[in-house]
């Protein structure tokens, strides 16, 4: 097998269990190497690493498979597969899930979310995508579901030299999916709906809102297909207004309240989040509690003070439109954004707004998509609950 040989100094990254090394990282390789090739990785005193995809193409050059000297084979993954659907049967309700978390799961780039009876599948880099056919084929061993969707259009494919795809994989089927989330029903859209169709990361967040929204006016902004909207409305809110700017999206997230009877309490409007809460505060319109769940503002470092300040004005305008003792839960899905700074952008954001704001809850992302303690990089997903007084 080809070896690959880290550059002095820079060894102790993957000795901790980081699970990337970047080209640089790289002083030189022995052996040929196809490109999504595994290859041993050594110190620069000849130590054994461990094993892992390489691809000379991306900034990532290695994802790291395992620490050991074993093959990566069809009962490789097959284990390492089994291990994840084990581990998920433990932790939460596999009726709609994360399966697979990449690194997370010591499965780099390979993504596998349940929902219902079907699975969505996203290979990531060109090492995981080598396997695909062995991978589609341990999914449908193991879980045996219904269907298997491919969701592999994904501009980040094509840093690792793939082309961007969709389509079925065990099929077809009716890519319009009905799932059910803490006792809400959702249409799926595992065919053209955003990443692999539903946000399952806020699935444990989205049960906690029910002390904060019973016999209330809530409003959800960035509400997607209703996710948390819909949360609510079961949970006994009152009233329930949810805002996005996708005419898309509000169709999506009407057609759910519909599908679990509550288009009484629940409405949507398409509209910027940020003109709307400039607009309620002008109009000295209040609600009792308001959730923020925006997509990442940042994806790189570069933008980060951007992002700082999209956050910080969301955040600030819906301390001003909550009533006296009601409550702002606030997320943010940008990792470029850790939970220090998240933090220190509601302290400016309250002290803006003038008002008191205690902090009743801190929150990260479900148990199905754990965090790895070598890589910062798979913890990435802030939920703060606040009262404001």
């Amino acid at each position: 097998m080809a070896k690959a040989y880290i550059v002095k100094g820079k060894e102790s990254r993957v000795e901790y269990g980081h699970p990337w090394i970047f080209r640089s990282d790289i002083s030189h390789t022995d052996g040929d190497i196809t490109p999504g090739d595994v290859v041993d990785v050594y110190s620069s005193k000849n130590k054994f690493l461990g094993r892992g995809f390489y691809n000379p193409q991306s900034q990532i050059t290695i994802r790291m498979l395992t620490y050991e000297h074993e093959e990566i084979d069809h009962d490789f993954l097959y284990k390492r597969i089994s291990d994840a659907w084990n581990y998920r049967k433990q932790v939460a309700d596999v009726e709609s899930c994360r399966v697979v978390f990449a690194e997370s799961d010591f499965l780099p780039a390979l993504v596998v979310d349940k929902f219902s009876d079907i699975l969505v599948v996203q290979t990531l880099a060109l090492g995981i995508d080598r396997f695909k056919a062995d991978i589609v084929s341990i999914l449908d061993k193991i879980i045996k579901p219904r269907g298997i969707y491919e969701r592999n259009d994904v501009p980040v494919r094509q840093l690792e030299g793939l082309e961007m795809q969709k389509g079925f994989l065990k099929g077809p089927f009716d890519t319009l999916v009905e799932m059910t989330e803490n006792g809400v029903k959702f249409l799926v859209d595992v065919e053209n709906g955003q990443k692999t169709g539903f946000f399952l990361d806020q699935k444990e967040n989205r049960a906690a809102i029910a002390p904060f929204v019973k016999g209330v006016k809530v409003l959800d902004c960035f509400t997607h297909t209703g996710s948390f909207a819909l949360h609510a409305g079961l949970f006994g809110a009152s009233s329930v207004l949810g805002i996005d700017i996708s005419e898309h999206a509000v169709s999506c997230a009407t057609k759910n309240a519909e599908i679990n009877g509550l288009a009484s309490v629940v409405k949507f409007q398409a509209a910027n989040t940020f003109d709307i809460l400039r607009e309620f505060y002008d109009t000295g319109e209040t609600f009792d509690t308001i959730v923020l769940d925006p997509p990442a503002f940042t994806k790189t470092k570069n933008a980060v003070q951007g992002a700082i300040r999209g956050y910080k004005e969301i955040n600030l305008r819906a301390m001003k439109i909550i009533k006296k003792g009601g409550y702002l839960i606030t997320c943010s899905c940008s990792q470029h954004v850790d939970s220090e700074l998240f933090m220190d952008i509601l302290y400016d954001a309250a002290a803006d707004s003038r008002r008191r704001v205690r902090v009743v809850e801190y929150r990260s992302q479900a148990k199905d998509h754990p965090v790895l303690l070598a890589s910062p990089e798979t913890e990435y997903l802030k939920c703060a609950i606040l009262q404001v007084v």
